[in-house]
């Protein structure tokens, strides 16, 4: 299975599935219904092909099924920090790997390449993921803001490598 930029004819299976990771996942154990609702039905295809227009943005896919998404884009215009958005995991596949398979792509993006720092807000049941995945609280504190926490992962790199 391999990562690929977003086709526009992909979109609407995308959101299909983010929706269904949304109410399929933990995230119903931490927040309202309501909140999960409103989680899911903002990643609609006019979200999806707005923010491929700025981020680069990834499906992963089982043959031709989706099975998980993600992008990374600059963290505010900054040429030396990035940000990782909209990853998601198809119910059906999340444990075996594939998220892990998701954050390496967006890593080894132009965007994660160029990056000292990459940053994620994270629901907090995707908090343990990404820790494994070496992401740690963004200034070594636990940042609650509009919804989602704040990660950040540090890179030993020089501009330019």
């Amino acid at each position: 299975m391999k990562c690929a930029i977003i086709k526009e004819n992909e979109i609407n299976e995308t959101c299909k599935m983010i929706e269904r990771a949304c109410r399929q996942s933990s995230l119903v154990d931490f927040y309202p219904e309501e909140t999960v609702k409103g989680l899911a039905s903002t990643c609609n295809y006019d979200f999806i092909k707005r923010r491929a227009t700025w981020t680069h943005f990834y499906v992963l896919k089982d043959n031709e099924k989706i099975i998980g998404c993600g992008a990374i884009g600059p963290y505010w215009d900054s040429l030396t920090e990035s940000c990782l958005f909209t990853i998601f995991v198809d119910p059906d596949y999340q444990g075996k790997g594939f998220g892990r398979k998701i954050i390496e792509c967006l890593e080894n993006d132009e965007f994660g390449l160029r990056a000292k720092k990459i940053y994620v807000h994270s629901a907090i049941s995707a908090i343990p993921f990404y820790k494994k995945n070496g992401y740690k609280h963004k200034n070594g504190q636990l940042n609650y803001q509009d919804g989602h926490f704040e990660l950040e992962k540090n890179f030993n790199r020089t501009i330019g490598e």
